[in-house]
């Protein structure tokens, strides 16, 4: 296609305007995605704060109402805010989306916890998630279609790269301002009210987003658009009840954005996920580690947004899916050996067998956390997988026998927790207890944390732990603390029944003698490694992001571009892309391998491949006015 000239005209410089609207428009993006991810990386403090003093029952249905908020509302904000954008315009309807996003978040940090507002609080923070969601279903699409409007034909992979800067920028931000806040207090003023500073925060960013965007013009091409009269009356029927448009929308889901989501998610967030809860590396250092990669790997936004005008888009994204599909494995398993080299020799020489009865093993598939798997063999492989230990299951013993667990010599007997009833609480602490020694004897990585015991408990605990070998005498004769009961009862050291009426306890900490914990000690962990194994897994990230607004602005009409290109990126990335943690995590405990997840990225990765290399034509020289 022969290279034209729209709003802005071709091979020329960014006049003061353009970079007006870009920095406007990637400012405001960027302050979208930094609400956005708060509460994910905030989740466990919201959660005290709002939930946990609700029955498990209802603390399920606000945790599936938050994850619906936050992945499967998004569509429908694209749906709603899309139509808006091409019947009213592009300016004032991403205008209402970051006033939506940050009216929303600045009201999470104000908002009560159930402890004041009761249910009322619970309820309300679900509204003001569910309108984040909706906004930022909206706030993409228009940023992305208000940019290429305004750029040159010959430039717009380079203009639309700034905005695909802003949600990695917007999840640096958040990072960056979580550490700062945590740094400068107690981890207990923190969990109280110190998470509440980077909502409250937001609102300076608002101020400053919506005075930049109020001061910025309808897109030009739009008003040519409406001045010719070529508005669409229907943009959703227009757009997805018409098949010549339809067919382009499945295009652009699955042969390019379910492909770029997988990457993107697996890139950033499973990375960091990865390394937290599989390797076991403290939080605080996964969070710098990420962020240093962030910040090297950004450039690659727009690198590749501007090589994608010279070579084309669909060239640099085919070319970053593939690059995942072969070398993931390799990389994951890198990473592994660069974060905690102890798991990784310890996996390597230990791998323990789950014998079970058959179909004791279900598929673990559990995205909003409420599912419950209570057989023996679920249990058993679900306690393995969240240690990141491999496993091989047989089923091969006799119906209703109870799973179990053999690690080098040792074999654990796991149970069945609705058959266990009462029982079921302590019979999982043995259970864990029992092979985290084992797994222990075999080179894993685990401490064990020092017990507070209650003297009235001393005797039988020790009766309970005779692989501690200790001595009660000398127990009692040594330090020992007075804890008042209310203190005790909380932290579950003696219940009120068991104190007999005192208000105070006696109680020792013990060294050595408590849960155990799976670690990554720090001074193995090899940092330069890490990073830069993180950094090519950005890096592939922006390759197939770079380019990816250019290329779905230039696949749709004017008339309904905002509606159009909005839908298949939000369905990839929302639910393509925030499905994959649990998705990841269910097909690793199915086969007992931490790597084996990773099929799921490189399995929609590859379809995208495909799909996109078959069927989807490169939109490069594209004039978004002869579109109409």
């Amino acid at each position: 296609m022969a290279m034209a000239s729209t709003a802005g005209g071709a091979s020329r410089g960014m006049t003061r305007e353009e970079k007006k609207v870009i920095f406007a428009s990637s400012l405001g993006t960027v302050f979208e995605w930094y609400d956005f991810y708060l509460y994910g990386s905030l989740a466990a403090f919201i959660g005290a704060t709002f939930f946990a003093s609700y029955p498990e029952a209802t603390r399920n249905i606000f945790a599936l109402l938050a994850f619906a908020a936050g992945f499967l509302v998004r569509p429908f904000g694209a749906l709603v805010f899309g139509r808006i954008g091409d019947l009213v315009g592009r300016k004032y309807t991403f205008l209402v989306t970051i006033l939506i996003m940050g009216l929303s978040t600045f009201l999470v940090g104000l908002l009560p916890g159930s402890a004041t507002w009761g249910i009322a609080a619970p309820v309300i923070l679900i509204a003001l998630r569910m309108l984040q969601g909706l906004a930022l279903g909206g706030e993409y699409g228009g940023a992305a279609t208000y940019v290429a409007e305004h750029a040159p034909d010959d430039k717009r992979g380079f203009y639309t790269s700034w905005i695909q800067t802003t949600a990695t920028l917007g999840l640096f931000l958040s990072l960056i301002v979580i550490l700062i806040v945590q740094g400068s207090m107690t981890k207990e003023m923190f969990a109280a009210w110190g998470w509440r500073i980077p909502f409250l925060l937001s609102f300076i960013l608002l101020g400053i987003s919506v005075w930049i965007r109020l001061s910025l013009n309808e897109s030009p091409t739009f008003v040519r658009m409406k001045e010719e009269g070529k508005g669409s009356k229907a943009p959703l029927s227009e757009a997805f009840g018409q098949w010549k448009n339809a067919k382009i929308a499945i295009l652009a889901l699955l042969g390019l954005t379910a492909g770029q989501a997988v990457v993107w998610y697996s890139g950033q967030f499973y990375a960091l996920f990865f390394l937290q809860n599989v390797l076991k590396v403290d939080a605080r250092s996964v969070n710098i580690m990420i962020a240093i990669a962030l910040a090297l790997g950004t450039f690659g936004f727009i690198l590749f947004g501007w090589l994608s005008d010279k070579i084309g888009r669909k060239p640099i994204i085919m070319a970053g899916l593939a690059l995942a599909i072969v070398t993931y494995f390799p990389l994951f398993k890198a990473l592994t050996w660069a974060a905690n080299p102890a798991l990784a020799t310890a996996q390597q020489n230990t791998r323990a067998t789950v014998t079970a009865a058959p179909g004791d093993c279900k598929f673990q598939f559990n995205p909003v956390g409420t599912a419950k798997f209570t057989t023996s063999c679920d249990i058993a492989t679900s306690f393995l997988t969240r240690n990141s230990v491999p496993y091989d299951v047989v089923a091969t013993a006799a119906p209703g026998t109870a799973a179990t667990v053999k690690i080098g010599e040792e074999t654990v007997t796991s149970y069945d927790a609705v058959a266990a009833g009462d029982k079921a609480a302590g019979l999982g602490k043995a259970f864990e207890k029992a092979v985290n020694i084992a797994l222990h004897d075999g080179g894993y990585p685990l401490v064990r944390g020092a017990a507070t015991v209650a003297d009235q408990k001393l005797d039988a605990f020790i009766a309970a732990n005779p692989e501690v070998t200790l001595d009660a005498a000398a127990i009692r004769a040594g330090e020992k603390k007075t804890i008042p009961l209310d203190q005790a009862v909380k932290d579950k050291v003696l219940t009120a029944e068991e104190a007999a009426g005192a208000t105070e306890i006696t109680a020792y900490s013990i060294p050595a003698a408590g849960a155990f914990t799976m670690v990554a000690a720090a001074d193995q962990v090899n940092w330069p490694m890490v990073i830069a194994i993180l950094f090519v897994l950005v890096i592939y990230v922006t390759m197939v992001y770079g380019p990816i607004a250019a290329i779905l602005v230039e696949m749709f009409p004017t008339r309904i571009r905002y509606t159009g290109m909005s839908l298949p990126y939000h369905i990839g990335n929302g639910w393509f892309g925030g499905l994959l943690p649990a998705t990841v995590f269910a097909m690793s405990a199915a086969r007992g391998d931490i790597y084996y997840g990773l099929w799921y990225p490189i399995a929609i990765a590859a379809m995208s491949l495909i799909i996109g290399t078959l069927f989807v034509k490169d939109t490069l020289g594209t004039d978004l006015h002869a579109k109409d």
